[in-house]
């Protein structure tokens, strides 16, 4: 059986095509991966998913006669040479009464380092209603070798607190972060990978 010149060529575009489409199709693929880890972040914060807490431009009006415990946990990734603490370690503020609280680093490198918090509230229900003001975790922190950073914390439980049905009978939220290093050249994606998982020495 004989092939002719117009069949050869139609088969080549028709296998080209496929080779094109299979090549957008992983572009993007890698496109959505690296995506994804600051979209689920901004969904998170948006909806308190996970213990995500919310993020506000202004304060409660409303203060309730009643108290809730807030305790503060710090902690650097393997990979960040880091001494990270909270300064304030449990406030008891009335719920919807806003609170300043301190955490300091200190860069134990001899270079500058710059950090980036990712943050979460337990019980993972009260993170919806954990507001936030002010923090050091909206942006990336650069610390000069041996320089210590005082990085407050501004912010408000919720009053809606008591009215959910499983969040009313919450009497301690802790307010947890963890600091990893961050360099730009790097994409966002590798803001995921898990504290346990060797990275390097800074």
């Amino acid at each position: 059986m004989t092939v002719s010149y117009d069949d050869k060529k139609a088969s080549e575009r028709r296998n080209l095509g496929v080779a094109t489409a299979c090549v957008v199709f992983v572009g993007g693929m890698i496109g959505m991966a690296y995506a994804a880890v600051p979209l689920y972040q901004l969904f998170c914060q948006v909806t308190g998913y996970g213990g995500t807490t919310q993020r506000v431009e202004q304060m409660s009006d409303v203060v309730l006669d009643r108290t809730i415990n807030v305790t503060f946990d710090a902690n650097a990734s393997p990979g960040l040479n880091w001494d990270f603490k909270a300064v304030d370690k449990k406030v008891t503020p009335k719920i919807g009464e806003t609170v300043q609280i301190t955490y300091t680093a200190t860069n134990n490198s001899p270079h500058p380092v710059t950090g980036e918090a990712i943050f979460n509230v337990t019980p993972g229900e009260a993170g919806a209603y954990f507001n936030k003001v002010q923090c050091f975790c909206f942006t990336k922190t650069t610390l000069q070798p041996g320089e210590t950073l005082e990085m407050p914390v501004v912010f408000f439980v919720d009053p809606a607190i008591v009215e959910a049905e499983e969040t009313k009978g919450i009497g301690t939220i802790t307010l947890s972060y963890t600091f990893y290093p961050r360099d730009d050249q790097e994409p966002v994606a590798a803001l995921s990978v898990g504290e346990g998982e060797e990275q390097p020495k800074l």
